[in-house]
């Protein structure tokens, strides 16, 4: 089975979604993504994994379900910390980010039998979702992140590597207003939507 990772910030005001402000405050930042991620750990709790892993910067809080191993997130740059979260992988790892709440148990549920990485493209230009069968945190070292370019940059890395690439369908990261309420359509069941709706900022797509 797969070990699936989340890898993740402590939902602290200030220290998350700042592109959200404005029109959100600081506060209703925070809470859209605890509520993001408290989406994106229920899917992957309901997903069959060999292990959970949340690779947090920050501390656990009352959001973080049962059934996750945390370890810390080392420092340096995002390349630094995906690589080292797969570094500590033994066997096939499945890595998500806190951005995608309309993320599903179905999407998340990958089998490695007839390829070698798994590639979630966001509409941003980024990646959502990557997946290997083994971990190599080469792969991801020195891979520019958060840029346009970023998840064509790292697709090509695994398939320079000789690697049979799957890809998985494409989504929407959280990162401004926009995006938020075309996510929330996606899953209007979750704790994302519901806490959007509950939020001061009258803001429109």
């Amino acid at each position: 089975m797969t070990t699936l990772l989340v890898i993740a910030k402590e939902p602290v005001p200030g220290r998350v979604k700042t592109r959200l402000t404005p029109p959100f405050t600081p506060s209703e930042a925070a809470a859209l993504a605890e509520a993001a991620l408290a989406d994106t750990l229920r899917a992957v709790a309901a997903t069959p994994a060999s292990r959970r892993l949340l690779v947090l910067d920050g501390a656990p809080g009352p959001w973080l379900p049962p059934g996750f191993d945390v370890v810390r997130q080392c420092a340096g740059g995002l390349d630094e910390r995906l690589a080292a979260a797969f570094a500590g992988c033994d066997g096939p790892a499945l890595l998500i980010g806190m951005d995608t709440p309309q993320v599903t148990p179905e999407l998340l549920d990958v089998d490695f039998a007839d390829g070698d990485a798994y590639f979630g493209p966001a509409e941003d230009g980024g990646f959502w979702a990557l997946g290997l069968a083994e971990p190599d945190p080469a792969l991801l070292r020195g891979v520019p992140m958060s840029t346009p370019v970023t998840g064509a940059v790292q697709r090509e890395r695994l398939v320079r590597a000789g690697l049979r690439v799957r890809d998985l369908p494409r989504l929407r990261d959280v990162d401004t207003a926009a995006d938020a309420h075309a996510v929330a359509a996606l899953a209007p069941q979750g704790k994302f939507a519901a806490r959007l709706a509950r939020c001061r900022a009258v803001t429109r797509p």
